[in-house]
């Protein structure tokens, strides 16, 4: 029997493929579980329909995604932390801590997107990869400078 898979099912197959499965797993378990349906001819132009939005979508996504790339890539942040005595900083520059200067610059970026050689635990300049969707990369440039005395401590 051919059926429209709506779902990843391991060993069978990817959603949206049209695959032929013996009839009585189809009929006893993907169709009745909503895990597949029958191939007949209004729901193969149905998932036309639906491949078409989709790639559709994808298409808009990518757009979006180079537009935040190239308005993101070589842009240097500065980041001011508390430092004691010879400039040691009291923590290190971690990828959440990055994420929050990005956000207040209006860029929606996850920590796990953010890419560093080496833990930031000194003051300077340093590269950070931020990886986007559809594997897109870029790179920034952090400056740590000493909080100046007096100013508010960022959380």
């Amino acid at each position: 029997m051919k059926v429209i898979l709506l779902k990843d099912i391991e060993n069978t197959g990817k959603k949206y493929e049209v695959k032929s499965i013996k009839d009585g797993y189809a009929r006893n378990f993907l169709i009745p579980n909503g895990l597949a349906k029958p191939a007949i001819e209004s729901a193969l132009a149905e998932l036309k329909d639906i491949k078409r939005q989709e790639e559709k979508m994808a298409e808009e996504h990518l757009m979006e995604t180079q537009k935040i790339a190239s308005s993101l890539d070589g842009q240097e942040f500065e980041l001011f932390v508390k430092t004691g005595a010879g400039g040691q900083l009291f923590e290190a520059i971690t990828p959440l801590k990055i994420v929050k200067k990005l956000e207040e610059a209006g860029f929606k970026i996850k920590k796990d997107q953010i890419i560093l050689e080496k833990p930031i635990k000194e003051l300077g300049e340093f590269s950070a990869k931020i990886i986007l969707d559809h594997h897109l990369e870029v790179k920034i440039t952090l400056i740590i400078e000493p909080e100046a005395p007096g100013a508010p401590h960022e959380e």
